[in-house]
């Protein structure tokens, strides 16, 4: 079991070259300012994987840095006494995406999904803003606001296991919001990292038959 991380928050980073094959995260987000990628190789053929990351909640992905971490995001507006909306009862990654500012940008059977959501996440209580499909995701520009999009892909890794990676990329418009998000980053990035292999985590275990039924 390996995983790998890469972030870049110095240069805007592109998609590579026309003649490679484009995922869906390429197509919702060619440019982007940083990005972090987590990969996991599971002990479960293709098909299995591509059964359980759709079947994965994340609403059930705990980690007790996780838990903490979430806790202590929603403290300011708990000392308001603002409750905020409250949480879906379950997150499954298959299914339809019931969370503010999110949105599907698309599926390849077996191979990959994608979400994107657009907000002013940098903030210590995020905005979310509901932009439509991924079309208008792909074209929006309004200086003040960020992308997020978050690709899973899979791919055969020898015999009966399977290659997972998850991709999260973030792309800010106008120099002051990017400032803000960069000072945010390099605080929240170890933190995102966590999160993304804790999930990965979860599909594994499902795949493999660790999991939850």
């Amino acid at each position: 079991m390996d995983s790998t991380a890469r972030s870049d928050t110095a240069t805007p980073r592109t998609t590579p070259a026309p003649d490679a094959d484009p995922m869906l995260i390429d197509d919702a987000l060619p440019a982007f300012d940083v990005t972090r990628a987590e990969h996991l190789v599971v002990d479960a053929d293709l098909v299995t994987t591509w059964d359980a990351l759709l079947a994965t909640d994340l609403m059930t992905v705990h980690t007790p840095l996780l838990d903490a971490a979430f806790w202590v995001r929603g403290l300011p507006a708990r000392m308001r006494g603002d409750r905020g909306r409250p949480a879906p009862a379950a997150l499954p990654l298959g299914g339809d995406v019931p969370l503010e500012g999110w949105l599907s940008l698309g599926r390849r059977e077996h191979r990959e999904l994608a979400l994107g959501a657009v907000g002013r996440f940098w903030q210590p209580d995020i905005t979310w803003r509901d932009v439509g499909g991924p079309a208008e995701f792909t074209a929006f520009a309004e200086p003040g606001w960020g992308r997020i999009a978050v690709g899973f892909s899979l791919r055969p890794y020898g015999r009966g296991r399977t290659l997972l990676s998850y991709e999260a990329r973030t792309a800010v418009p106008d120099p002051a919001s990017r400032r803000q998000f960069a000072r945010y980053w390099r605080l929240v990035e170890p933190f995102v990292g966590h999160v993304m292999r804790a999930t990965e985590r979860a599909v594994a275990a499902r795949a493999t038959g660790a999991g939850l039924p």
